[in-house]
Order: C-alpha cells, then structure tokens, then sequence
C-alpha cells in the first residue's frame, strides 16, 4: 500500500499485517474485541481510519488515557483576544480540566474538527450572500451531521493603518491601488476570506497585492506598528490596543463549532456557562470592537440548549 495514498478500506490480510497476526485471530478480534469490520459479498472489509482508531483505544501501559482525553478541552482555529482571555478563565476557575487553543485559522478549525482533533473549533468564515457565516464551509468540508454552532461574540473586522490614515485607505481597492505593502492573513484564515471576497467584488485579485503573511491579527497590527507593513486586515481590538487608525469594513459573526457527540460534555458545559458569566461580560466590555449580547447562544440547532 502507498503511504501517500492509503486505502480506506483493508482486507483480511492487510489487517492481520498490520496488527501482526495471523488471519485466523482476526477473525477473533472481529468477535471478542469489537473489531470495525463489515461484510461485503461474504468478505470482510476493515475501514482503515476505524481499525487505527481501535488500535489506538486498546493501547496498555498509558495510565490513565481515557480520563485525560475526557478532562482536557481542545480548541483549534481563528485566534481571537477575547477568546484567549476565556481560555484563561476557563482554567482559573477548573484547573483539572484544563483547555488549550491552536491558532490555525478558520479553515483549520474545520479540518481538525473533521478529523476530530479537537472538541470545539472557532471559525468566522463569511458566506458569499455577506450576512451568513460558516454553515455552507461546514456543509462542503465535514461529512456527516453539522456540529451545534454557538455565538461566541460579534467584532469588528477592518483596515488597521498608522495613525493619521498617511496613504488615505478607505477599502482594500486601495492596497492595489495605491500600491501598498500589506500585512496578510494566510490563506484559510477568516480574515483572508474577507479580504479575497471584498477584492472579488470589484474584480481585483490579491495577487497583485504586496505583502507578507502574519499568523494573527496582533501580528498584523504590529507589523503596521513597527512599519514593516502600511496597513493590514485586523479586529478594531488590536489597533486599539496598539494605538493604530481603524477603517470598519464588516462587523462579523464569530462562532464556536461543536460535533455534537461532545456538546454536553461536563468541561463543554463548563465552557459555555462562561459565556453568560459576569467576568466574561467584564473581560468583554474591557475591549473594544466586540458584541457578547448572543454569545453563549445556540444558532445550530434551534432546538439546542446550553443548559
């Protein structure tokens, strides 16, 4: 088999080479250890990513696997200050069950969730129709049931520049047009989708734009800070925070994703009942650019509680 390009699908033998047994004591498993396996025209067939995963659960001498997975509460996506400053809270107030955050974008998120590496993935990818956020990348890149989706906050998404606005951009036609070095968001990221959508509108493409790539927004805020950069896309906290000039494009719905298999887990539940906490309320109104009045709230399925 091509590792580049795996089979989704083993037959008996191929397990028995993978697991290191004879056939016959696959057939066992099948029977005594819940092997995943189905059978199709009177042969057996392994879905490769389901026998990993029941290898991996019946590993020994791994103390305490399952309670550490159940404690540990996974986030992966968009970065955001806000949310930083939640995951904090978070674990001051439930240090035993700890939570810990990846920023790989928004488009990151999704494919971690899709290969449930993580309990909850962030993500503010705006739809084509400029009102929706998020439900038609999740349709085109999961399989299976969407995940609940929770309002985490709205903020405010735009240009940050240097102070006094020097080049006069009012819209991102303005970074081509007035040739000016930018401060990227990667490709994946929400703000990268913004920024592409805006260009697209007015039938310019960022290739013509000149610029390098910054991993968050307070990167790119530093980066017009320090003059690496003229201007970037960036939340209305961080030009705040760094004293830079703001030219408001959108106001963008940011979201929490849940596979619902997860959603009523105890440090899930914990995590959401931040949401309609007075500290985060306060961590909330002591930044600026934000809208909390629907975080918390389950937008996907209607019928969903926090609760």
């Amino acid at each position: 088999m091509s590792k580049d390009n795996p089979k989704s699908y083993l037959s008996t033998k191929e397990v028995a080479e993978l697991l290191g047994v004879n056939e016959k004591i696959v057939y066992q498993l099948i029977n005594e250890k819940g092997l995943p396996a189905t059978k199709v025209t009177g042969k057996w067939l392994f879905p490769r990513h389901l026998v990993e995963a029941w290898l991996e659960k019946h590993v020994i001498n791994h103390p305490e696997q399952g309670a550490y997975r159940e404690r540990l509460l996974v986030i992966i996506g968009s970065n955001d200050p806000l949310l930083e400053k939640t995951i904090a809270l978070y674990n001051r107030r439930f240090p035993d069950n700890p939570a810990v955050f990846a920023s790989v974008g928004s488009m990151g998120g999704l494919k971690a969730l899709s290969k449930r590496l993580c309990h909850i993935a962030t993500a503010h990818l705006m739809e084509s129709n400029e009102r929706d956020y998020n439900f038609a990348y999740l349709k085109e890149k999961l399989e299976g049931p969407l995940p609940a989706v929770v309002n985490f906050c709205f903020r405010e998404q735009g240009i940050v520049v240097s102070p006094g606005n020097p080049q006069g951009i009012s819209s991102v036609e303005d970074f081509i047009k007035k040739k000016i070095r930018v401060a990227l968001r990667p490709e994946g990221t929400g703000t990268r989708v913004l920024m592409e959508h805006e260009l697209q509108k007015i039938g310019l493409s960022s290739e013509k734009i000149e610029g390098e790539e910054y991993a968050s927004h307070l990167e790119v805020g530093l980066a017009v800070l320090t003059g690496k950069a003229q201007a970037g896309l960036a939340i209305k906290v961080v030009a705040d925070l760094l004293g830079l000039d703001f030219v408001p494009l959108k106001q963008e719905r940011y979201d929490l994703l849940i596979p619902k298999e997860f959603f009523f887990q105890e440090n899930i539940q914990a995590f959401l009942g931040l949401l309609q906490d007075e500290e985060f309320q306060t961590l909330a109104n002591s930044l600026s650019g934000y809208d909390v009045s629907l975080s918390g709230k389950v937008i996907f399925p209607k019928a969903a509680t926090t609760a």
